[in-house]
């Protein structure tokens, strides 16, 4: 494995381990057979408190999506309080129209870390246009497609084959054509999560 490949592998999995959940659902996540936090020997958790059990929330949340940070991710809860609705359902709503989660959700990149890094390298077409903006806000209809050289990378291929997962009835792809759009903005429900998100406890904490 290449030694940038092996540092974002394990910096996720420290974050699988930080949180104390598989937050991907990945087979090789740490989380399946330990069930301590990082550290030399880990620690057994003690019992949170409501801020403790709201932050891991919010952080369990930012680092499904890539570990968006903090200052970005406060704009999204400001936005989903703006609109009409339910504000947790807004957030989601928000966070899975990131081009680099329906890139993930579209399973042409193993995870979101490898979804950012495709489009950071000018890999990723929105409507024909190249787009190296991982945060890019993707409306309905809006065509997301890969760059021909792209299409032979091996990690995008294995993607497109990948058992653990399946992409949501939100989403339609081509795997054929390496390409695809948003159908609609999906409800909480809709959403394929490997683990519980409390998004109640992420409006909570921000609201204190």
């Amino acid at each position: 494995m290449p030694k940038s490949d092996h540092k974002r592998t394990s910096s996720k999995h420290k974050i699988d381990r930080r949180l104390g959940v598989n937050l991907w659902g990945r087979p090789k996540s740490p989380l399946n057979d330990r069930e301590y936090a990082p550290g030399q020997h880990g620690q057994r958790r003690k019992k949170p408190t409501d801020y403790g059990v709201q932050l891991m929330a919010k952080q369990k949340l930012k680092g499904y999506y890539g570990n968006i940070g903090e200052k970005q991710f406060k704009k999204y809860y400001t936005a989903a309080v703006r609109k009409k609705g339910d504000t947790g359902a807004n957030l989601i709503g928000i966070l899975e129209c990131r081009l680099d989660a329906i890139l993930y959700r579209m399973k042409l990149a193993p995870t979101v870390f490898a979804c950012r890094q495709l489009i950071n390298h000018g890999h990723v077409l929105v409507n024909g246009s190249r787009c190296n903006i991982p945060s890019r806000m993707i409306n309905v209809g809006e065509v997301i497609s890969l760059k021909e050289k792209a299409k032979g990378i091996p990690a995008v291929i294995e993607a497109t084959t990948l058992p653990e997962r399946d992409v949501p009835e939100y989403v339609e792809v081509d795997h054929s054509k390496f390409s695809g759009s948003l159908v609609r903005i999906p409800m909480p429900d809709d959403v394929p999560y490997p683990v519980q998100m409390e998004t109640n406890l992420v409006i909570e904490f921000y609201s204190r």
